[in-house]
This record gives C-alpha cells, sequence and structure tokens, in this order.
C-alpha cells in the first residue's frame, strides 16, 4: 500500500496540475492557487495559457524540466490512465485524482509502477487537514 494523503503531502514541494485553469472560480483554478500560497510550486498543464498562478505553462507534462512530486489532476475520470501514464513516465512520485475523478485503470498504472496514488479528494482539503504548509 502506497503513502497516505498526508504523507505524500508532508514530502512534496513541486505539483504538476494536469487541467489548471484560467478561471480562478472554478476548482482548477482556485485550488492551484491555495496550494501555492501555502508554499507549494505549481506548474501547470494548459493547452491554451502561457502563463497561469504566476508560472510557465507547459502543454503537457513530458516537457517539464524539473522533477515533479505530485501530479494532480483536473481532468474527467476517462483522461486519468492517460495522465497516470505520462506521470509515471516522467517520474513523478504521485498522482493525485481531484475530488469526484476516479479511475480503475489510473490506479493500477500507478500502483505497477510503484507511484503513490490517491483519488476522490481535493487536495487542497487534504493539506488544509494535515495541516501541511511548505512556507517558511
Amino acid at each position: 500500500m502506497g503513502r497516505s494523503p498526508g504523507e505524500i503531502l508532508e514530502t512534496a514541494a513541486t505539483i504538476a496540475v494536469v487541467g489548471a485553469s484560467r478561471d480562478p472560480e472554478k476548482d482548477a483554478g482556485a485550488v492551484p492557487l491555495t496550494m501555492q500560497r501555502h508554499g507549494f510550486r505549481i506548474i501547470p498543464i494548459n493547452p491554451y495559457a502561457d502563463e497561469l498562478f504566476g508560472e510557465r505553462v507547459y502543454r503537457s507534462l513530458a516537457e517539464i524540466p524539473e522533477h515533479v512530486d505530485i501530479v494532480d489532476v483536473f481532468r474527467p475520470s476517462a483522461e486519468a490512465a492517460v495522465v497516470a501514464r505520462q506521470a509515471v513516465a516522467i517520474g513523478a512520485g504521485a498522482v493525485w485524482l481531484q475530488q469526484d475523478i476516479v479511475s480503475d485503470e489510473a490506479r493500477r498504472v500507478a500502483e505497477e509502477a510503484g507511484v503513490d496514488y490517491v483519488e476522490d479528494l481535493c487536495i487542497a482539503v487534504a493539506r488544509a487537514l494535515n495541516r501541511v504548509d511548505r512556507r517558511a
């Protein structure tokens, strides 16, 4: 069994957000901002933006030139397995599917690769419940 959500967050610093939104009213815009405010480095993945949250936007996980601790997924469940494969390919430490996103195949992909996996849980809620803060 993999690490708990709290354990994953305790050791994470960098979060790639697949499906990051330009709209701060959407969860995919508000949640990454919340995580950033608590000291996590956010790397947005979005095919239609150049900058989000004050960070360069990448079109895919494969373009990111640094290590990613968590791949946070704001895409439909049907796309989760593809994202999980991409996360494994870049050596990410964990795949995290946001609330209401569930995928047996994504779970299998992550578990077979030895990558921590969380599904159907908001990363910002888990951060608050576990009182994880990366700010110095």
